[in-house]
């Protein structure tokens, strides 16, 4: 017999056996997980029901940030308006030397009360342009400031009622009374973590932005005017003022200070910054170009006692 049919013959049984080897050690190591895996029920139920209510516990946290900026839209939406406001700068008996048109966003915090910014309330709070002219004695006032609520053909006047000494927050008081109930917006009772998961609500870009997203006739036919409270009226009337949201983290929380990176415009300024639970926990203020981390909000733990302040006030 030739060496090379030897060869032919031995070859099937030095294969075959590693095989065998291999599915054995597969079936020893299956039926010892089974074994284990049955052992650690029956010995430990407890800690077993407990790893089954933390997974759960992290499936239904998981369920409940997806569906956070579509909760907070749909239930919080017509509480939160669009301001605009016209001021001007200027000295007694004379032209105004500075006219100037704002726009932001606010929110209801309590009956008759909204939350916004104070360079929103107080355009000329940290404006660079009046700060020169106020220096040399001029003064700085309000001639108009207005909120457009979702659903409402009509703007309803406000005023001033409480600003913050040492930071962007305000509240301003409804001289009016809207056509139905505002449902005040609820606030985190304690500050958030860094990591946590924040929808922004509010209306960036302010007019052009609400254009933007009406239907093609009314954007043709509004895109060339050049005046804000026109326009707003006008999609007012058509049930177009509707706050937009935006999605980010929390990236850091220091003071009072909140920073995050769920993207933001001018006009977004005053909007409610949401946790996951749906809780109001700071007031969008600001962000920094180029960085698309930078968005800043206020703690709304410090706009409890500006509530506070409007609402003794009002007595």
């Amino acid at each position: 017999m030739s060496p090379d049919h030897l060869t032919s013959e031995e070859e099937p049984v030095c294969t075959a056996w590693p095989r065998l080897v291999q599915a054995a050690l597969i079936i020893f190591l299956a039926i010892s997980i089974l074994i284990f895996a049955f052992s650690f029920i029956v010995a430990n139920p407890a800690a077993l029901q407990k790893e089954i209510q933390r997974l759960t516990s992290q499936v239904d946290e998981l369920k409940q940030e997806q569906a956070m900026p579509s909760f907070v839209l749909n239930r919080y939406r017509n509480s939160i308006c669009y301001i605009f406001g016209i001021y001007e700068v200027g000295f007694p008996n004379q032209k105004p030397l500075q006219r100037t048109r704002i726009s932001g966003t606010g929110f209801v915090v309590a009956d008759g009360l909204i939350a916004t910014n104070r360079h929103v309330a107080e355009p000329w709070y940290g404006d660079a342009d009046a700060d020169p002219l106020i220096a040399k004695g001029a003064t700085a006032r309000l001639e108009k400031l207005v909120a457009y609520f979702p659903g409402s053909p009509a703007p309803v006047s406000l005023t001033t009622a409480a600003l913050s000494g040492d930071g962007d927050l305000a509240v301003v008081r409804m001289n009016d009374v809207p056509p139905f109930p505002l449902q005040p917006l609820p606030l985190a009772r304690e500050n958030p973590n860094a990591g946590e998961l924040v929808a922004v609500v509010g209306y960036p870009m302010g007019v052009l932005g609400m254009m933007a997203k009406a239907p093609t006739p009314v954007y043709a036919r509004l895109a060339f005017r050049h005046d804000d409270q026109g326009a707003a009226s006008e999609l007012a009337a058509l049930s177009l003022i509707r706050p937009s949201a935006t999605c980010g983290h929390l990236g850091d929380v220091v003071g009072d200070k909140l920073i995050y990176d769920a993207p933001t415009a001018h006009g977004a300024s005053g909007g409610p910054v949401f946790n996951s639970r749906g809780e109001v926990i700071g007031v969008n203020a600001a962000y920094i170009d180029g960085f698309s981390g930078g968005t800043l909000g206020v703690s709304s733990q410090v706009l409890k006692s500006l509530i506070e302040q409007a609402q003794k006030k009002s007595f």
